[in-house]
């Protein structure tokens, strides 16, 4: 594991100014790789390049190496943020299991990996603001406001293209599936024989789609495009290096997020598509509140979420049940908060919740069992925690589900569904073509 120690000679220095907003296009394409992107309903849009400072983590403990790295690193600082959207932030994610790197796609990216952006851009309700960060030998105070003013001369006001002038969808030239019909017929039909038998009360598989692209991903013209469909989703973009790998999505499913003692998640489980009329929406939506199947995976994950935030908690509470509506889908959704019964760091309630019966199952152990002898391809981050750390401890954390992985001609993409005792394969297989959507219809050249 590579963690950077704060130290007399490693103080972090910050400085923060406010800037003519520019476009996020411009402002993406002009910042080096590696570039992060991060934004959700109640957050500010970040776009971040560089790294100040790396920290890695690989094995079981690999989220209390990171917040013992990321305390290090804040514990000196000399920051001055401006507002506190803006203030120093560490970006980045986690494996959804130990050992879920090792293969292909996954190789840039560590088991767990989050940045000091060297340079950010945050879009806040307040006006656009420009940070720049720097640890070790370049945290003197007159080389980073040095640095602010030469990136402000560069970024501030940059104009972009109007969304009629986007690059084109690059399109799709050839698909691969790392999971046939007939194989996940067999792996649902043994999973429910396990529900049934008493082993497992719900397991969540994920198959994978690998696409050959007909030209280059136009990575901000993407995220630019999921920003206007999925306003309402967490929305991430995340470089592990300079080689051209990336992992991006927009999720519903929010993990956690953490100010002061006030705890946020949701539980977010049962699925059905959207209808062609407002009429057949209402009536889709309708089915799904009283669907059995997809009420009794629903509170399964509603009632662990409870769970594993109690020991935490001095009170948690749930919302009513709800339908969520999202372009091509609609999921049954209850949203959770809880008051915590002391301080604590966002990366202790992050391991608590992770995996969530929504992407992992129940029991946890026995669900992750099956999950690794029956899936063909390593989940990687996949279904895992992405988001974000401050010096107080705080953070916001989404579960990276509705995602790929890319590289400028090729995309791997991730959708998995939730079985339980009445689950049936081809249903299933037919939600997972569904949550391929979201991307896919970003990667295809159509509109």
């Amino acid at each position: 594991m590579e963690r950077v120690r704060s130290s007399p000679a490693s103080t972090l220095v910050s400085r923060t100014t406010g800037i003519d907003a520019p476009a996020f296009a411009a402002a993406f394409d002009a910042l080096p790789a590696p570039r992060t992107a991060w934004n959700a309903p109640d957050d500010a849009l970040v776009l971040a390049s560089g790294a100040a400072a790396t920290l890695t983590a690989s094995g079981p403990d690999r989220f209390a190496e990171i917040r013992a790295g990321a305390d290090d690193l804040f514990d000196s600082g000399d920051v001055h943020a401006g507002t506190e959207a803006a203030r120093p932030r560490l970006f980045g994610g986690f494996a959804f299991h130990e050992g879920g790197c090792d293969g292909d796609p996954w190789g840039p990216f560590p088991e767990a990996r989050f940045v000091l952006p060297r340079v950010q851009v945050t879009f806040a309700d307040n006006g656009a603001w420009l940070t720049v960060n720097a640890v070790g030998d370049d945290a003197r105070p007159d080389a980073v406001e040095e640095r602010l003013a030469e990136e402000c001369d560069r970024i501030a006001g940059l104009a972009g293209p109007s969304a009629e002038d986007r690059p084109p969808r690059p399109g799709i030239a050839a698909t691969r599936r790392t999971t046939s019909r007939e194989a996940w017929r067999e792996s649902v039909e043994a999973a429910v024989d396990r529900i049934r038998g008493g082993d497992l009360q719900k397991v969540v598989l994920a198959q994978a789609l690998e696409a050959d692209l007909a030209a280059e991903v136009p990575r901000a013209a993407t995220l630019d495009r999921l920003a206007e469909k999925y306003p309402d989703c967490h929305r991430y973009y995340f470089e592990p290096d300079a080689s051209g790998s990336a992992f991006f999505g927009a999720t519903p499913e929010r993990l956690v997020a953490l100010r002061g003692r006030t705890v946020e998640t949701d539980a977010l489980a049962g699925t059905t598509g959207r209808g062609e009329t407002p009429a057949e929406d209402e009536w889709l939506a309708q089915e799904l509140l009283d669907d059995a199947k997809n009420v009794h995976e629903h509170e399964l994950v509603a009632h662990t979420v409870r769970e594993q935030l109690d020991p935490f908690a001095a009170s948690v509470s749930a919302g009513e049940r709800r339908v969520r509506r999202l372009a091509t889908v609609q999921h049954l959704h209850t949203p959770i908060t809880a008051e915590l019964n002391a301080d604590r760091h966002v990366l202790d309630l992050v391991e608590a919740l992770h995996p969530t019966p929504a992407v992992g199952g129940l029991p946890p152990d026995r669900a992750l069992e099956t999950i690794h002898d029956t899936e063909p391809f390593d989940r990687g981050w996949y279904a895992a925690p992405v988001g974000w750390i401050d010096a107080a401890g705080n953070g916001a954390f989404a579960v990276a589900i509705r995602s790929a992985v890319t590289t400028p001609r090729r995309a791997t993409l991730f959708a998995g569904v939730g079985l339980v005792a009445d689950s049936d394969p081809d249903r299933e297989w037919d939600e997972v073509q569904l949550k391929y959507r979201p991307i896919l219809d970003e990667l295809e050249g159509a509109d």
